[in-house]
Order: structure tokens, then C-alpha cells, then sequence
């Protein structure tokens, strides 16, 4: 992924069930808890918070899982 995602941008990722569509909903820049699930995230090393278009269900990626789409 190049360049740096924002909230609003439309993204894609691979998931078990096929390619998925979402939206960035917030950037993460520290360690977090996601639905019980440790994100290593930090500043050099930023993680994404997305949300699925289709179930709404959300999770943290890192940048190089996401491929910015058209929405």
C-alpha cells in the first residue's frame, strides 16, 4: 500500500471467505485491544481500524494487507 490511508478511505483485504470491502474508521498508533485481540501497533508501524462493508464487523489490519479501492 503507498501512501498513507485516512479514515473514509475505501480499502480491500483478503479474508478466509475471499477479498473484502470496508472503510478505515481510525488509524492506530499504540498497542490496543481490538474485540479481545492485541494490536501491535505503533507509530512507526501503524495499524488500521476497518470496518467490513458487507457484515459491519471491525478489525485492525496492517498496511500492507489493505489496497486502497474506488468506493
Amino acid at each position: 500500500m503507498s501512501g498513507k490511508l485516512k479514515p473514509g478511505d475505501h480499502v480491500e483485504w483478503s479474508s478466509p471467505q475471499g477479498k473484502t470491502r470496508g472503510e478505515v474508521k481510525k488509524e492506530l498508533t499504540k498497542p490496543a485491544v481490538i474485540k479481545g485481540h492485541r494490536v501491535a501497533a505503533s507509530a512507526e508501524r501503524p495499524e488500521y481500524l476497518v470496518e467490513s462493508d458487507k457484515s459491519g464487523a471491525q478489525a485492525a489490519h496492517r498496511t500492507r494487507s489493505l489496497r486502497r479501492t474506488e468506493q
